[in-house]
């Protein structure tokens, strides 16, 4: 096979009318509108053109590795193919040479995923294309398919090979792994043959990421594939289990795209990408909520990063949409089938966020859990369920395992919420399998404070949630998984929250990956060993207007010295987090320090609070309303939520204040508004709470009137 890159010569028309642009692949045409908020990016139909030059082979093809998300693919005005998904590949026949013209649409429908999601979905030729000149007898589109079986002394493995042959019924495929060799008939299209690992070198996740090639040959044409060989289980007492230990799988969730850049990477990004997700010390990755390159499929098999693999049914049930579901499915698996590091298929994300769950969402789980089934015998499906789900819900007995999203301490409710949540599912199902898919809080660099809340969308709060968090987790060693949403910040360009246009800041890193905030290094001291390391925190919290501040150290050492001024405050020993009481007058230059491990910062003591510093009203509930004057026979914002939706005179004054704080937060906040199980778990909130986690989508003299308006309407 003759595999050539087809990425340059490309001219890209917007519209009909718009005149061409000479673009090289990957390209999207939403890397500036799809980040800038106001969820007015374009999603339509776009039109990229190119020439086929001649090819030499007796078969030619044209491989797409994303366009998203319908495609249309043209040859001399001809049609040729038809294609839904925008996050797998597919490639296409090439009868002749001459113009090639691919339609590409991002728009809305009702049959082709996703459709409704906290995410933007950037249209274009994101991923590269190539030619492929092969002979008439050759071997198809993903047809060398690897399956390592290793034994129950993990000693030596079994690998069951099956190639996919077109047009070669009858003839013979030399199979090799290294010098072990087998031979197979073609019969009814596929060669199957077995070939002994004695004694196997296990794939260790990142203790040993041993990876063999095996090859299929047929005279002129060669298939191979890198696999690995290992053994795992999800524990429902012990969590995830690897080659017989216990493997904690502590780690992130990872959207594909850049700021500037959209989802048109190069191999380059996803380098950079993985590299800091080794520096934060992950042991797995939540690759959300597609399919994504396999330029990243192969770096987590290289470095054992342990992979939850996904397609995007999200959020909002489409009945027209069940069939795109199986197809996306089987794109995903058996393109990505030979990967060693991916140990799970993801059904489906936060389903029910938008409605009920009715038996049309329930076959459709159905059939793909079958389907993944099916096409491989060896990995368990799961879901990510939204955190107001019910946990007896009968959607939870059909994949083979299952993990949250919780958001307590954020969105909802308070941080303790989530040790309750687990301890009281665990409890009352301890043979279930049980993982933690999303957590997180939103963080603005920009916005600092000495007295960090939720809601106040600071870098101090972060810090404060994840604290939590992490604790909450290493207490819970049955969770099979758990995984940080989300490592990088990632567009959203429906959202307009927390300072930021069209973008989701709950990163743990800035969506330019030039800034680590500093609950990044929180996890890198828990879960990075291998890397000696001190950390300030607050290093952007400069103007500070306490008297004695509190410095805060993170550090994978067990002992930290603070300094001020080149005068020692005090020695620390402990375990990861390491705070400091400073006094301060005037500037002063702070200074961690761990053997030889170092980082400084400066501070300084002002006589207000920096304004800049903060975002809006959150937190700021005092200076709302008098409080000394509220009259409590009458309603308040003080008054539980439950209480005020239940009255009708209060009931559309709240309805009004809650819409607008939702429209805030994307399409996905507003298609969840009416769930019950939400509404049932913000019953017994107070209004005042809810607010303060608004921040400023809503404004102190509206809150003033809100409160004004309740206290005219007698209880």
């Amino acid at each position: 096979m003759v595999s050539i890159p087809f990425n340059t010569g490309w001219t890209f028309y917007k519209s009909e009318s718009a005149p061409g642009e000479a673009v090289t692949l990957p390209h999207t045409w939403n890397a500036v509108d799809g980040q800038d908020g106001g969820n007015d990016y374009y999603r339509g139909v776009c039109t990229y053109v190119n020439t086929i030059p001649e090819l030499s082979g007796e078969v030619n093809y044209i491989q797409f590795d994303g366009a998203a998300h319908t495609a249309e693919v043209f040859l001399n005005g001809k049609l040729l193919t038809h294609h839904e998904g925008g996050y797998s590949a597919f490639r296409v026949a090439l009868p002749e040479n001459g113009e090639i013209q691919v339609l590409v649409d991002n728009g809305d429908n009702t049959r082709v995923y996703p459709q409704k999601a906290d995410f933007t979905f950037y249209g274009g030729l994101y991923r590269g294309v190539k030619l492929l000149s092969v002979h008439k007898t050759h071997f198809a589109f993903c047809g060398l398919k690897v399956t390592p079986i290793v034994r129950d002394d993990l000693q030596s493995a079994v690998v069951v090979l099956k190639a996919r042959v077109e047009n070669g019924e009858g003839q013979s495929v030399h199979f090799s792994i290294g010098d072990l060799t087998a031979e197979a008939t073609v019969k009814n299209g596929v060669a199957s043959a077995e070939i002994d690992l004695n004694p196997v070198r296990l794939w260790n996740g990142k203790i040993d990421p041993y990876l063999y090639t095996a090859t299929a040959s047929l005279p002129g044409e060669e298939a191979s594939a890198r696999f690995g060989c290992r053994s795992f289980q999800m524990d429902p007492q012990r969590g995830f289990i690897l080659n017989g230990k216990e493997y904690p799988l502590r780690g992130v969730s990872r959207h594909q795209d850049w700021e500037t850049l959209g989802s048109a990477l190069t191999m380059e990004q996803h380098r950079q990408d993985m590299a800091i997700i080794k520096e934060i010390g992950a042991t797995t990755v939540r690759l959300v909520h597609y399919q994504q390159a396999q330029e990243f499929y192969d770096l987590c098999d290289e470095e054992g990063i342990v992979v939850w693999a996904e397609i995007p049914f999200i959020s909002q049930f489409m009945e027209e949409g069940r069939e795109n579901t199986l197809s996306q499915m089987r794109e995903l698996v058996e393109q990505n089938y030979n990967h060693p590091s991916i140990v799970c298929w993801g059904l489906s994300n936060e389903i029910t966020a938008a409605g009920a769950v009715t038996e049309p969402l329930l076959e459709n789980h159905r059939a793909l859990n079958d389907l993944c089934h099916s096409l491989d015998k060896t990995r368990p499906t799961v879901m990510a369920n939204v955190f107001m789900l019910e946990t007896d819900s009968p959607i939870l007995k059909i994949p083979d395992m299952n993990s949250y999203n919780l958001y307590f301490g954020w969105y909802l409710g308070e941080l303790e919420q989530n040790d309750a949540f687990f301890d009281a599912y665990h409890a009352k199902y301890p043979d279930r399998v049980i993982g933690f898919s999303e957590y997180g809080a939103d963080a603005n660099p920009a916005f600092q404070s000495s007295t960090p809340q939720k809601g106040d969308y600071t870098e101090s709060y972060q810090c404060v949630y994840h604290e939590h968090m992490i604790e909450m987790i290493e207490k819970r060693p049955y969770l099979w998984a758990t995984h940080v949403w989300n490592l990088f910040d990632f567009a959203a360009d429906g959202r307009d929250e927390g300072g930021k246009h069209g973008a989701n800041q709950k990163g743990l890193v800035s969506f330019d990956r030039r800034l680590k905030k500093d609950a990044f290094y929180l996890y890198k001291a828990y879960w990075n060993q291998e890397e000696p390391f001190v950390h300030l925190c607050g290093s952007r919290y400069v103007d500070r207007a306490e008297d004695v501040t509190e410095v805060k150290v993170y550090s994978n050492q067990p002992t930290v010295t603070l300094m001020v001024d080149g005068k020692v405050v005090e020695h620390k020993t402990g375990r990861h987090i390491f705070t400091f009481s400073v006094p301060i007058q005037g500037e002063h230059t702070v200074q961690a320090i761990s053997g030889d491990c170092t980082d400084t910062m400066v501070i300084r003591k002002v006589s207000q609070p920096n304004p800049t510093y903060r975002f809006g009203t959150a937190g700021d509930v005092t200076n709302w309303f008098d409080r000394d004057t509220l009259k409590p026979d009458y309603y308040s914002i003080r008054d539980t939520f439950g209480a005020l939706t239940s009255n009708p005179g209060t009931a559309p004054i709240v309805g009004r204040m809650m819409a607008q704080a939702i429209a805030s937060r994307g399409d996905v906040a507003k298609s969840t508004s009416g769930n019950q199980n939400l509404m049932r778990m913000m019953a017994g909130m107070s209004l005042e709470s809810l607010i303060k986690q608004a921040g400023d989508s809503i404004k102190p003299e509206q809150i003033r009137a809100l409160n004004e308006a309740l206290q005219k309407i007698k209880k």
